[in-house]
């Protein structure tokens, strides 16, 4: 059997500037985290899809790193047409043999779509999705309305556009430099390629205008559900002084005991995370038992936690955390400790909410022995989860 690799092209290199956004609208926010994230989680996600390659518009480099951490990427060129090229060209050396090329201005990307598409590709050079019109067409005379166009076989095309890597090259290499094209699938059809209709969906709306922010911001929240987990977590204290708390050092006379670096805020938070999408405890990610974990930094856990809720496309909303303990006293450092947990989330400081208590010197916290931690994680997945 033949071995297919499949790339994926985000093209994201526009200005974006009809969007009204003081940013490129693939940065927008939409939705607590920035428009092409959306598309980039959906295509990375897609257990078909071998690579993801984000075309970016000259300068971006920033802004990308911003809303997707460390990715492979491209610069594009002028037009979109040069965008793609480049990262076709960009994707040779990985002996792809198809390849789905999508604009992250359609932030929902249903995995139907791209398994529909993939498959069609086992019979036609290329595929793409595309929805009836349903709309009756007139042409226009001037202020008024003419003929009625017939609708009969007419489609409104959506991307991704999957193409068989080699010929959709070769269709790029071989369009005339002067000329443009909407698509890529006109270019292949240009050089004798056949290319295949399959349903598209209507959550590929494209994003262009400010009221499209609107209406995505609606579907998306239709297509949310909200829930709320728990964490709590427990370590004695120690001799020593390395005690950490949300990710800071905090300075005193002893530090915390745990296989890690016992920081008890994050295990608690990282558990809260875990319990939104029923991902079980901590422990079942990082077990005590293996040495690799054996003083390692908490803020891994957390960052693990929380990569597995957006790979079920979930949101993080926001983060209560409760700190039990006689002292330390939480007062003085609570401003860095909800910076620091903001930053391993990629969240806003307002986000987070740190809080300290005591409990009146009775228990073990009240004896002085260790501390406790008790987090609140509230998170907007998918309804399909």
């Amino acid at each position: 059997m033949t071995a297919f690799r499949t790339a994926a092209i985000l093209v994201a290199a526009g200005s974006g500037t009809r969007a009204g956004a003081s940013v490129p609208k693939q940065y927008a926010p939409l939705g607590g985290k920035p428009l092409l994230a959306y598309a980039h989680q959906a295509l990375s996600s897609h257990p078909k899809i071998d690579a993801v390659l984000t075309v970016i518009g000259a300068g971006q480099e920033a802004q990308l790193e911003a809303a997707l951490g460390t990715t492979p990427f491209v610069t594009g060129g002028a037009t979109r047409r040069e965008s793609v090229r480049n990262g076709l060209e960009a994707l040779i050396a990985g002996d792809f043999t198809h390849v789905l090329i999508h604009d992250a201005a359609r932030p929902f990307l249903p995995a139907r779509v791209i398994d529909d598409l993939l498959a069609s590709l086992d019979v036609e050079g290329g595929a793409i999705p595309a929805l009836p019109v349903a709309d009756t067409l007139v042409r226009g005379e001037g202020a008024l309305i003419g003929d009625t166009v017939p609708r009969a076989d007419l489609y409104r095309v959506q991307t991704p556009q999957a193409f068989a890597f080699d010929a959709i090259l070769d269709a790029h290499r071989r369009w005339p430099a002067d000329q443009e094209a909407t698509d890529d699938a006109q270019m292949l059809r240009a050089i004798g390629g056949q290319v295949a209709l399959v349903p598209g969906d209507p959550m590929l709306e494209k994003i262009t205008h400010p009221a499209d922010f609107a209406a995505a911001e609606t579907r998306l929240a239709a297509a949310m559900r909200v829930r709320t987990a728990t964490g709590y977590d427990v370590h004695r204290f120690a001799e020593g002084d390395a005690l950490w708390l949300g990710g800071v050092r905090i300075p005193h006379s002893k530090g915390l005991s745990g296989h890690s670096d016992a920081d008890v805020a994050l295990h608690a938070i990282t558990d809260a995370l875990l319990g939104t999408i029923g991902a079980g405890d901590i422990g079942m990610h990082f077990p005590p038992s293996d040495p690799q974990w054996r003083g390692a930094a908490s803020a891994r856990f957390l960052e693990h936690a929380a990569s597995l809720v957006a790979a079920e496309g979930g949101i993080l909303d926001f983060i209560d955390v409760t700190l039990i303990c006689e002292a330390p006293k939480i007062g003085p450092h609570r401003e860095a400790i909800r910076a620091s947990i903001a930053a391993i989330l990629g969240l806003d400081r307002g986000q987070v909410s740190v809080k300290a208590t005591t409990t009146e010197r009775l228990g073990f916290t009240g004896r002085g022995e260790g501390m406790a931690a008790q987090a609140v994680a509230t998170v907007r997945v998918p309804a399909r989860n």
